[in-house]
């Protein structure tokens, strides 16, 4: 077989793979990117971050018309309308992403393959085409970008028609009258709260006390009550299923540990991710990999082999497209003894549900834990004239100061814009500002972000009464 050498093969063409094959290019290394599927974008564009989030996109319009016509006209959608409608926009979305992903390859001049990789040595991959064809391939630096699938339970009875995974959701024919949702994560949650949006009766069922767990208690507090307050949805804590079968008719039937019985049109099974390393042989490579099926990396994302790195899914949490994007460069950067960038520590976390939800930096817990106390301050959205005029008051935003209420350390916010806003405090964090930074700027009129003004002047009055002695 003939043998090609690079200076830098990736394997995976997600966020993480994209953006290390881009910054290895950038620094005038050959770089070869190699990917199973057809087009380039992985998992997180062709069933993940931008189906689900185009989904989204599309439930929240819908709900903000409902909104704002304020009992003016209805807006109804038949079940076929909104099928055929969501699924044409979801293939518009997808193909331009791919093509917006494949033309950054192009412009970097970075040789692709089609096929799946397997490693024969710590220094050699082969490249089987889907036509059984195989190369070997050699580089200096590897880095493992394969991502993730959906973690299916085999008492889980996935049919991809009645029981779906978080990834075949895609291949509904119509919108289901209602649906269980199994699990209490990021993609649970997100799932459950679009379909909801969108007029299903969904039951979330998780075997934690409450979902995103995570999370400030708050925040998940605020999503539970938003959840449960649209007609038929609940979240079931502390249950887990004992049977799940379909009936043969209509229904999927789900037996709880408790005794009781949920029954839907659909059931989608959202219990978490595995990563695709199954096909890669990294046993050959003497690559460690984790008890949980992750691989092993230190903070630079390199393996058990100095030469071979990982990012993204593949080497578990926070499993976030942003994050998976940091750590594909990074791990290039530090193969190629380059300065490193800024933290990991300040990506913010964007959680899609509806509403939204994103932190970043400390909660009030964790601040208490690191400074020995923390003052905190909150602008709720229907204080706001911009979250009124949108029609989106249900939401707010927390800044965390230090145990004096001077220094900021954290921030989070749920509400619709979230994921925009955090970015406001992700600067002022990654500056070191104090809280009155916020108070100091003047901010647009009518905006969500005057919300930043309001919880700063609470956090100041709760430090001036702190010096005050009240």
């Amino acid at each position: 077989m003939e043998s090609t050498h690079y200076d830098l093969i990736v394997i995976g063409s997600g966020p993480a793979g994209h953006k290390a094959a881009i910054q290895g290019a950038k620094e005038g290394k050959r770089v070869l990117l190699v990917e199973r599927a057809r087009a380039i974008g992985g998992e997180c564009v062709r069933h993940g971050t931008i189906p689900s989030k185009t989904l989204r996109q599309t439930a929240v319009q819908l709900s903000s018309i409902r909104e704002r016509l304020d009992g003016l006209s209805t807006v109804e959608l038949s079940d076929d309308v909104r099928v055929a409608s969501l699924m044409t926009r979801l293939r518009d979305v997808v193909r331009s992403h791919e093509d917006y992903l494949a033309r950054q390859l192009d412009r970097n001049d970075i040789d692709r393959m089609h096929g799946r990789a397997k490693f024969l040595s710590p220094d050699e991959v082969e490249v089987q085409s889907p036509r059984g064809e195989a190369k070997v391939l050699t580089a200096d630096a590897f880095v493992i970008a394969v991502g993730s699938r959906p973690r299916t339970p085999d008492d889980v009875p996935i049919d991809h028609e009645n029981c779906f995974d978080s990834d075949s959701w895609l291949s509904m024919n119509y919108m289901p009258t209602s649906l269980i949702v199994l699990g209490g994560g990021v993609i649970a949650c997100e799932y459950a709260s679009v379909f909801a949006t969108l007029g299903v009766e969904v039951t979330l069922i998780d075997k934690w006390p409450r979902p995103l767990g995570f999370l400030d208690e708050g925040l998940s507090a605020r999503f539970v009550s938003s959840f449960e307050a649209l007609p038929g949805c609940s979240f079931r804590g502390e249950r887990q299923y004992r049977n799940i079968e379909w009936d043969g008719v209509s229904k999927v039937r789900v037996e709880l540990d408790n005794g009781d019985v949920v029954e839907a049109d659909k059931l989608m099974c959202a219990l978490g991710r595995v990563a695709n390393v199954q096909y890669l042989d990294l046993d050959a490579a003497g690559v460690e990999v984790s008890n949980r099926g992750h691989v092993v990396v230190d903070e630079f994302g390199r393996t058990s082999v100095p030469h071979i790195y990982a990012a993204g899914d593949v080497i578990g949490p926070p499993a976030l497209a942003s994050a998976s994007m940091h750590q594909g460069r990074q791990a290039v950067r530090h193969a190629l003894g380059l300065p490193l960038g800024s933290s990991i520590d300040l990506i913010p976390a964007g959680i899609f549900t509806i509403p939204e939800i994103s932190t970043v930096g400390l909660t009030e817990a964790q601040a208490i834990e690191r400074f020995g106390g923390a003052v905190c301050g909150e602008a709720q959205f229907d204080e706001l004239a911009r979250a009124q005029i949108n029609g989106i008051s249900n939401g707010y935003l927390r800044l965390v100061a230090d145990a004096e209420g001077r220094k900021l350390v954290g921030a989070q916010i749920c509400g619709e814009g979230a994921t925009e806003l955090i970015h406001v405090a992700q600067m002022a964090l990654a500056g070191q500002m104090d809280v009155d930074v916020f108070i100091e700027s003047i901010f647009n009129f009518p905006t969500l972000s005057e919300a930043y003004r309001v919880a700063a002047i609470a956090v100041v009055k709760q430090r001036e009464a702190l010096l005050a002695g009240v």
